[in-house]
């Protein structure tokens, strides 16, 4: 199962983005999907995660600012970003949950200016 990720920028503080990932060569069907980020120096935190039921949990930090969604038909999952703050700032990596593995993408990098 390969994850490419993608929509990340260099954008202000206060500003939008919208990432996605999409899942491909899977012949099951793909469970829960998530975004994750590492900041420089920082371990990688779970972001955003949601099952293929469309139940979402988010990170306290980030709650009322993004939004995650899934089109299971595309094998996609989004996060939507808003309200961008400077400590926004890192590597945002999507996963997938197929069967019992997790599969991770290489990440798309966001970056906020203040």
């Amino acid at each position: 199962v390969q994850l490419q990720a993608s929509g990340g920028g260099l954008v202000q503080a206060g500003g939008s983005l919208r990432l996605s990932c999409a899942a491909s060569g899977s012949g099951a069907s793909i469970g829960s999907m998530g975004w994750y980020r590492q900041a420089p120096g920082k371990q990688r935190e779970m972001v955003a995660r949601i099952t293929r039921s469309g139940s979402t949990n988010y990170a306290d930090s980030v709650k009322g600012r993004f939004t995650i969604s899934r089109d299971n038909s595309k094998n996609t999952v989004y996060l939507q970003v808003n309200n961008l703050k400077p400590e926004d700032t890192a590597v945002y990596y999507c996963n997938a949950l197929v069967v019992l593995t997790t599969y991770w993408g290489k990440g798309t990098l966001v970056t906020v200016s203040s």
